[in-house]
């Protein structure tokens, strides 16, 4: 009996449409919790080739929503623990294990020759730029995130509007898992919705996953989806995401954070100015700009009142804590 039997049964798949599943090349941003659902069932499904980018180790307290792994992983690399647990479950798929966390400065190297990217790293100062490298290129991009106990997946990009166009302005608050917490089945059936319209992009179902939102709350139990084929894209350049190696010497480095917060910068040379300090700050004229905090909220913000006095040369770093 063929592995695949069950699913290409359906007349909307058949043999050709496992044979197109064969030759698909997805890119995957993040093993986490997202992660830990999709992967299996994109493997399991026949997707040949996972091209996989997460930097981080696996960890206990990461367990009960990373379900991907056990004990005997802690402490390991995810990609690879990733790649050695999908290879038990469909040896047929190649799992690429990128053992380093996606930059702005990468994401072209990452799409290379990629079909279809799915966003399972739940970091906005990651899905702007992946998202705007997926629009110019016209690759379709599947996106989540969650946090407690509600959620949202959309699809976004390869024709359809991107996740700018939907989400122009970055979230009022920088609350992640790590910070507020987060239940392990919401996450899973995220990552599980992901997996599915990343089939249906592939297979080419119709209606398209693209160009739809669905928001889950599993704290009241509503679900709704949203289409937002008409959304229009910004209509000026937005104020992008890079990174340090996309940094140069004549950029202006304003760092937001305290020297308590972040004793050492992204650079040497760095002009320390706190959010409440910027409106008397006088930015020199001919030079690019480079707001820099922990997880680009403040950047963001910063950037919006510098527009306002009209500085348009201007980019943001995501630093981290």
């Amino acid at each position: 009996m063929s592995r695949y039997q069950r699913q290409s049964m359906l007349p909307e798949i058949g043999e050709s449409g496992q044979q197109r599943l064969a030759q698909a090349r997805v890119l995957v941003i993040g093993a986490g919790g997202l992660g830990s659902a999709l992967l299996p069932l994109l493997a399991a499904a026949g997707v040949g080739y996972l091209r996989l980018y997460d930097g981080d180790r696996v960890e206990e307290h990461n367990l009960h929503r990373q379900t991907l792994y056990g004990m005997q992983d802690i402490g390991e690399e995810k990609v690879f623990c990733a790649r050695r647990a999908l290879a038990t479950r469909n040896p047929e798929c190649v799992v690429d294990a990128r053992p380093h966390a996606l930059t702005a400065s990468a994401t072209e190297v990452a799409l290379a020759g990629i079909d279809l990217a799915i966003d399972a790293a739940d970091n906005f100062a990651l899905t702007y730029p992946l998202s705007d490298a997926c629009l110019a290129q016209r690759i379709p991009l599947v996106s989540a995130s969650v946090l407690g106990r509600r959620g949202y997946v959309g699809g976004f990009c390869g024709g359809a509007p991107s996740y700018r166009a939907l989400f122009p302005r970055l979230p009022d608050s920088a609350a992640n898992c790590n910070t507020a917490g987060v239940m392990g089945p919401a996450v899973a059936t995220l990552g599980a919705m992901q997996a599915q319209m990343a089939l249906s992009i592939l297979l080419n179902f119709s209606p398209s996953p693209l160009g739809c939102l669905v928001n889950c709350d599993f704290a009241q139990w509503h679900f709704r989806q949203l289409r937002f084929d008409s959304a229009t894209e910004p209509d000026h350049p937005p104020v992008p995401f890079i990174d340090c190696h996309l940094l140069t010497a004549e950029d202006c480095v304003v760092e937001l954070r305290s020297v308590d917060e972040a004793p050492e910068s992204v650079a040497d040379a760095v002009q320390r100015v706190l959010p409440q300090q910027l409106s008397g700050w006088q930015p020199p004229a001919d030079r690019r700009i480079v707001l820099v905090c922990a997880s680009g909220i403040r950047a963001a913000k910063a950037a919006m009142a510098l527009e306002l006095r009209g500085f348009s040369h201007l980019a943001m770093i995501a630093a981290g804590r």
